[in-house]
């Protein structure tokens, strides 16, 4: 692995301007990948914010029952994931994107339609398929873009686009819920889910496939030589040389999506049934912690770039941990709760701002995306267990301990896998072709 020498000493001015620094190529794929992430989030985050209108008028039965459809979309997003990613090593990066957002969003159209849970719960199914590829294809794309030296960054900046996602789903339910009745609030929701679908047409016309898939051998701008990657079947990552970096990789998807849902999908319930708050409360009170998510991904991609990419893991899941069991757990006041929403956002989404770069760094570009798609999704498939059991464990004890129980625990295992992989920081992708 070939370390720059920025990464052992101080930074460069072209490193601290490194946006800037970024070619035109380099710059587009950044604002596509990025938008594709904010869309994707808002599409995702949707679910959430409805399940207290969708308890209120009973078009859900239970907790369980929203756990439950929370829990089979994250599975399907594992299978659609990892199915874009073997995918994206043999149809490129750029259409796999494209794809994925289409389906997502026409997906989410139709949330708007169904008439019980069981066609709701189809249709999310439906529509985790999409997103579930949709980070795969970005991240990879990303970070074969992007020079060694701005990858830990690039990537986890993309990854800030989660927060804007998120934030303009909050946006979008605190109006559906004031100009509409409930019954109908949601389903105008979801039809707005659509909308991403608009971002494919700048995808199409501004950004390429990354060299290392499409350049001959010492183009000139391609950065190091580097030939078509070689096709390689989906399961060579299981092989024997690749099995460990696979099964590590896995376990901090793990960690790292089952924290996350654990936390967000019932987050919005948690506020109305154990804090009390109104729609609007609930709205400013999510608006800090998307604040803190933002400002997260920033600060865990910078921490990537300057700590390493192992250490910037751990120290993301050790502060989360510290972080989500007061909130949760501790019965706050008000003002010491709402002071905490800031760092709860902030350290519960600042890993994501390592994870892609540390995947991408493990695998070949021949397996990159079969890994990183196994890897993410693989995490996200036994993640998706954690709402359905918070769901069930809040109806028989409370939100708030369940929540802390299953947060806790994958940050753990997320911190213990991260010190387990190599450190990879600075490595030229091609050694690694």
């Amino acid at each position: 692995m070939g370390i720059q020498a920025s990464d052992t000493g101080g930074q460069t001015s072209e490193e601290r301007g490194w946006f800037r620094s970024m070619t035109p190529r380099e710059r587009r794929t950044f604002w596509g990948c990025f938008g594709g992430w904010a869309v994707d989030a808002m599409d995702v985050q949707i679910y959430s914010l409805v399940i207290p209108v969708l308890l209120s008028v009973h078009f859900l039965a239970d907790r369980s029952e929203a756990g439950l459809i929370g829990t089979v979309t994250l599975l399907s997003s594992a299978a659609g994931g990892w199915l874009a990613g073997a995918l994206s090593d043999r149809l490129g990066r750029v259409r796999v994107l494209q794809l994925t957002i289409l389906w997502f969003s026409f997906s989410t159209l139709l949330c708007g339609f169904a008439q019980d849970g069981t066609q709701l719960l189809v249709f999310r199914a439906l529509m985790g398929f999409g997103f579930g590829g949709e980070w795969v294809a970005g991240a990879v794309l990303m970070g074969e873009t992007v020079r060694a030296q701005f990858r830990g960054r690039a990537v986890g900046t993309v990854q800030s686009g989660w927060a804007v996602g998120w934030g303009l789903a909050v946006l979008l339910s605190v109006l559906t819920e004031q100009l509409f009745a409930p019954e109908m609030a949601w389903r105008v929701l979801f039809g707005l889910g659509v909308l991403p679908a608009l971002l494919v047409l700048y995808i199409r016309r501004h950004v390429t496939e990354p060299p290392l898939l499409r350049a001959p051998a010492g183009a000139p701008g391609e950065g190091p030589a580097a030939g078509p990657a070689p096709k390689a079947g989906f399961l060579a990552i299981f092989a024997p040389p690749q099995l460990p970096i696979t099964v590590l990789c896995a376990l901090v998807g793990v960690g790292a999506q089952g924290g996350y849902y654990a936390v967000t999908t019932w987050l919005p319930q948690f506020l109305a049934a154990e804090r009390g708050l109104s729609i609007l409360a609930r709205g400013g009170t999510l608006a800090l912690v998307i604040v803190g998510a933002f400002c997260g991904y920033l600060f865990g991609a910078w921490l990537s770039d300057r700590l390493g990419r192992r250490w910037a893991i751990v120290v993301c899941a050790v502060c989360s941990l510290a972080i989500v069991i007061p909130y949760t757990t501790g019965g706050l006041p008000g003002p010491l709760f709402t002071a905490l929403c800031f760092p709860l956002g902030f350290f519960s989404a600042s890993y994501f701002g390592g994870l892609g770069a540390l995947f991408t760094e493990q695998f070949p570009t021949a397996l990159r995306g079969s890994g990183q798609g196994f890897a993410y999704n693989f995490g996200r498939g036994v993640g998706a267990v954690f709402p359905f059991l918070v769901g069930v464990l809040a109806d028989a004890l409370s939100i708030g301990f369940a929540i802390a129980l299953f947060a806790g625990a994958a940050y753990a295992v997320m911190a213990v896998a991260a010190l387990l992989l190599p450190e990879t920081r600075g490595k030229q992708l091609s050694e690694a072709a």
